[in-house]
């Protein structure tokens, strides 16, 4: 007995006393059933397009998986310790405004020479540090503006340090530059 999956229902039936021509007929339609069986159904084209486009979808949120967002966040988290410690290029901006204060000053009163050779340097490293400070600010607010939920926390927690670090480096900067912590030293005139 020949069983195979169709979606007809089927009755088991007893077999046939064969004939000379009912093999070439039990040939045919067993071709047929194969082939039937084989073939799958046909999708409406009004469906198949939704599909592609649920699955594309899918796909890009499978696929996406934060990489970007997670560097970012770092990225700013890193900056705002930049900001707060100093840089290498905060530091060779205050040694030049430091050697133009003294090449400028040299017959200057004391109060100038002060302000053109410490206050300069003071000043530019407070800003090359404030600058450091708001592209952390940015960079860390963009993380956590534009991060999916379905991110990994981490990413959000370093994104949050990372403002919290460069809004901390940019008040310190504003402060150190317009001198609220402390100012200029003055001399006894």
């Amino acid at each position: 007995m020949d069983i195979t999956k169709t979606d007809e229902k089927t009755v088991e039936t007893a077999p046939e006393p064969k004939t000379e021509g009912s093999s070439e007929v039990e040939a045919a339609t067993e071709a047929t059933v194969e082939r039937d069986a084989q073939a799958e159904p046909a999708e409406p084209a009004d469906d198949a397009s939704d599909d592609d486009s649920l699955d594309d979808d899918e796909l890009a949120a499978e696929t996406s998986t934060g990489v970007g967002a997670g560097g970012a966040a770092v990225v700013s988290a890193a900056l705002g310790a930049v900001a707060l410690t100093g840089t290498w290029t905060g530091k060779v901006v205050s040694e030049r405004e430091t050697l133009m204060g003294q090449i400028s000053s040299q017959s200057a009163p004391p109060a100038q020479q002060i302000s053109e050779i410490y206050g300069d340097a003071w000043h530019s490293t407070a800003l090359v540090n404030g600058v450091f400070a708001l592209l952390a600010l940015v960079t860390a607010v963009l993380v956590l503006v534009l991060a999916r939920p379905d991110r990994p926390v981490w990413v959000r927690a370093v994104a949050l340090g990372g403002a919290v670090l460069g809004g901390l480096g940019l008040l310190l900067s504003v402060g150190t530059y317009f001198d609220l912590f402390l100012s200029l030293p003055t001399t006894g005139s």
